[in-house]
């Protein structure tokens, strides 16, 4: 289920990229053309989403079933019932929310670019894990003594997705996606999956289980920074220029370091965000010392490995969005619809294997959890 959180984290975050930019270049001044696109994207949404949990269901129950050598039916069942349903009504809720908070900021005189983006990662995660215990603890208990229902609950929830794909064909930025939006959804499970299984080699040594507890964070943090930056500078190449030609700023061949020492808009943000990412982990590391979560104490060479690995993670998330969004509109592809999923997924992998890194290098040198043996 780690990897439908995150792919429903970037269908919510390329959701709230897309509207944003709508709003900034004023496709959404008009009602007429307002709802429409609202009602279209929405529709879009409900179609991936419902089969982004199926697949993640279908890869989940191969993994599970290839090491033990064998396959329970309904277990597959039920594990299936749980995602699409979660995937549904979860996308249809955080959906709702990411139009209140668009529509909200574009009255208020707020850059949506600004403020969706992190909300749709943040509600995403929450309301999907909420979702999930729910439903799969209601159908578990059906598991036994009736067990049709969760294959009615899958079959009823995958009925409706003809519906949601006549309904995205309304609008043609929707209809268009309908067919050629699915490659940076697949993709990013496959990199998250990456992710996903160093996790799970870290977890397998009891030292390192730590590592558990900063993994949403480092991710988490990493992966807002990166879409909002990656949301902007879609934003900007929609203002001044058109698809398949960029600025003459970003004509020449592209240079990291211009990045953070350039003086434009996009690399003014890059800088602002890049602050942001030590003061941002200190917080979450007190939360998180205040509350005992985790297995590990917070020594100075904790923090210090800790924060050099977020740092360089979003260090190198800000280069690659840098290059990646200027890449696909160079193509022709729409950055907001593209780039947030294998941007997101990247920042999963390089958080994750920075952190096992780390975990790693702290163990070796001898600064270990000071709970483990307790």
């Amino acid at each position: 289920m780690l990897s439908q959180r995150s792919l429903k984290g970037n269908l919510e975050m390329t959701l709230a990229s897309r509207l944003s930019t709508a709003v900034n270049v004023g496709k959404m001044d008009s009602p007429t053309e307002k709802w429409n696109l609202i009602v279209g994207n929405l529709a879009l949404k409900q179609v991936q989403a419902t089969v982004v949990g199926f697949l993640a269901a279908m890869a989940a129950t191969a993994l599970g079933s290839i090491p033990e050598g064998k396959f329970q039916m309904g277990h597959a069942l039920l594990l299936c019932s749980s995602s699409v349903a979660t995937a549904f009504i979860s996308s249809l809720l955080q959906g709702g929310i990411m139009v209140g908070v668009i529509v909200g900021s574009k009255k208020k005189g707020i850059n949506p670019d600004n403020v969706a983006t992190p909300i749709a990662a943040s509600f995403g995660d929450l309301i999907t894990l909420t979702i999930l215990a729910w439903v799969s603890q209601g159908l578990y208990s059906c598991l036994d003594s009736q067990p049709y229902v969760s294959s009615l609950v899958c079959a009823s929830f995958l009925s409706l997705t003809p519906v949601c794909i006549l309904v995205s064909c309304w609008h043609p930025a929707s209809h268009s996606l309908l067919f050629s939006g699915w490659e940076p959804v697949i993709s990013s499970m496959v990199i998250s999956s990456f992710g996903g299984l160093i996790l799970d080699k870290t977890l397998s040594n009891p030292n390192l289980a730590g590592i558990v507890v900063y993994t949403p964070v480092i991710n988490g943090i990493g992966g807002n920074l990166v879409a909002i930056q990656s949301s902007r500078i879609s934003t900007y190449l929609h203002f001044h220029s058109t698809p398949e030609e960029v600025p003459a700023e970003a004509q020449v061949c592209y240079q990291p370091c211009l990045t953070f020492c350039g003086t434009g808009p996009n690399h003014r943000s890059a800088q602002v965000l890049l602050l942001l990412v030590i003061p941002g982990h200190v917080v979450f590391l007190y939360v998180i010392s205040l509350m005992k979560s985790g297995h590990t104490t917070l020594t100075p060479v904790f923090v210090a490995v800790y924060l050099a690995a977020a740092q360089l993670q979003v260090i190198t998330l800000l280069c690659v969005a840098d290059w990646l969004v200027h890449c696909m509109w160079r193509k022709g592809k729409d950055p907001d619809s593209f780039s947030i999923p294998y941007l997101t997924s990247l920042g999963d992998l390089l958080g994750t294997g920075l952190l096992a890194l780390a975990f790693h290098f702290l163990w070796a040198i001898g600064d270990r959890d000071g709970d483990v043996g307790d």
